[in-house]
């Protein structure tokens, strides 16, 4: 067995941390190179869809900040309520500080704001620390600000749209490590989290391994699809041979 068909097969297996029951995958960092590299989301998708996992492309409209980064990682979840005011008592920033700072390298930061484009929970500063930490990128169906900043650290952000206007009297982060749901797809701590320029897939924790090892068997499906069109083969006879189109 090679060692990337070892890495991606050890993906899924659980371990304690502060409570509760995390995948191990939340360190492999082996695997996020892989499926970076060789991976894309329409495999992912169709690999999904083939285990019986139907639900599990964000619904378009959340998309790159630079279409150039894949963005591939171990979700960290965190849920937001719209607020309308702050004083000394709301702590506006506590959970979402405290979130951020315990980002480990390899995992991706899901801010759940149900949609709502009233508010920026993510920026240059946050993208600088994550940075810092090792974290993969940032999904949210919030918007962003200091694009042009976070564009120049290279850091991977893919948001519903563009907004200068901070969380500060408009939205407060609640929970964190909770499940949640964004762009109509289930969300939890572990899952891996793939975004390219057609899209975003979550993969479930539970099936990551299986999931990225089958995608992968597509992929070279695919290449050798690829090459017998290009030879001139009919689409009819080649479908026929791979079932892949």
């Amino acid at each position: 067995m090679s060692t990337d068909t070892a890495a991606v097969r050890h993906i899924g297996k659980s371990k304690r941390i502060s409570g509760a029951n995390v995948p191990d995958n939340i360190h492999n960092n082996q695997v996020i190179d892989q499926c970076k590299s060789q991976l894309n989301s329409a495999a992912i998708a169709d690999t999904l869809d083939s285990l019986g996992y139907h639900n599990q492309v964000v619904h378009p409209g959340i998309s790159a900040l630079d279409p150039a980064l894949i963005l591939c990682g171990f979700a960290r979840v965190g849920l937001y309520m719209p607020i309308y005011h702050d004083d000394e008592d709301t702590r506006v920033y506590e959970h979402e500080i405290a979130l951020v700072d315990s980002l480990l390298p390899g995992e991706v930061i899901v801010l759940v704001c149900h949609g709502n484009q009233r508010i920026s929970p993510w920026g240059e500063l946050l993208s600088e620390r994550s940075t810092f930490l090792g974290a993969a990128g940032c999904l949210t169906d919030g918007c962003v600000r200091d694009s042009v900043q976070i564009q120049e650290l290279g850091f991977p952000v893919y948001a519903s749209g563009k907004n200068p206007a901070d969380t500060k009297f408009r939205g407060k982060m609640m929970m964190s490590d909770v499940p949640g749901e964004i762009g109509r797809v289930p969300v939890s701590r572990g899952d891996l989290i793939f975004g390219d320029p057609d899209g975003i897939v979550i993969i479930p924790a539970s099936v990551v391994g299986q999931v990225v090892e089958k995608a992968l068997d597509k992929v070279s499906a695919e290449n050798t699809v690829r090459d017998e069109i290009r030879s001139g083969e009919a689409l009819v006879d080649i479908f026929e041979r791979h079932q892949i189109l």
